[in-house]
């Protein structure tokens, strides 16, 4: 795509979101104010996966997450060393459980208030049916590890996916207010045009067919427990 209609389509679609370009730059200054100030302590996990080997292959996630441990460093003063990479290169992959693990012990076992946390996925992303049906259409967005499985039990297929839910709960255990994700996937539907790859997994058959397996869920119900909080 040329820089044009690159353009075309990002002012569509924000015009279509109601979203202005004075919005995007005020809620931009923002967080880049809270980056950049001057705290305790300046955490960041950056996860990216590209060559997911159940899956078509993305371009440019490890890239992304790269690009954005530069940024945090020579622009917002994170330490090197405070910033964990969790990619397809890394020591430590992006697995269901590298991932989880990895929030559990950077960010949440580490950040005390007042310190800023930045949260970054790029990677495949898609929906599974949420059992409160929070959502109007009865699914909950999720993440796909790069070791996602699929199990068929009685006409429902079980994944290992991450979902939305259980994201929330880790935001909610990090112990400062500063905290800014960066989610760089979705779930409509996958697609290519020239070298644009949509990073959605596109399941065949019917979406309501996909639910979150009982590793999913009874890892949503030990943070519920921890935190002391409700289903609702």
């Amino acid at each position: 795509m040329k820089r044009r209609q690159i353009l075309q389509f990002a002012g569509s679609m924000l015009a279509t979101l109601g979203i202005s370009q004075l919005e995007i730059q005020n809620k931009s200054l923002h967080s880049a104010k809270t980056l950049a100030q001057n705290t305790p302590r300046k955490l960041a996990l950056l996860i990216g996966i590209n060559n997911y080997s159940n899956h078509s292959k993305l371009r440019g996630c490890i890239t992304d997450v790269q690009l954005q441990k530069e940024l945090l460093i020579n622009r917002f003063g994170f330490n090197p060393a405070d910033i964990l990479l969790v990619t397809d290169e890394s020591q430590i992959k992006p697995t269901r459980d590298g991932i989880l693990s990895s929030f559990e012990e950077h960010i949440i076992k580490q950040a005390k208030p007042g310190d800023v946390v930045v949260i970054h996925y790029s990677g495949h992303g898609s929906r599974v049916v949420d059992k409160d049906q929070d959502e109007i259409d009865g699914l909950n967005s999720t993440f796909i590890p790069i070791d996602q499985t699929i199990i068929e039990q009685e006409n429902q297929k079980l994944v290992s996916d991450i979902m939305g839910r259980t994201l929330f709960l880790l935001m909610s255990a990090i112990n400062t207010e500063n905290i800014t994700v960066v989610l760089d996937s979705c779930y409509s539907g996958g697609g290519k045009r020239g070298n644009l790859t949509v990073r959605s997994l596109t399941r065949e058959g019917d979406p309501y067919e996909y639910y979150p397996n009982n590793q999913e869920l009874e890892y949503q119900q030990k943070w519920l427990s921890r935190l002391n909080m409700s289903e609702a």
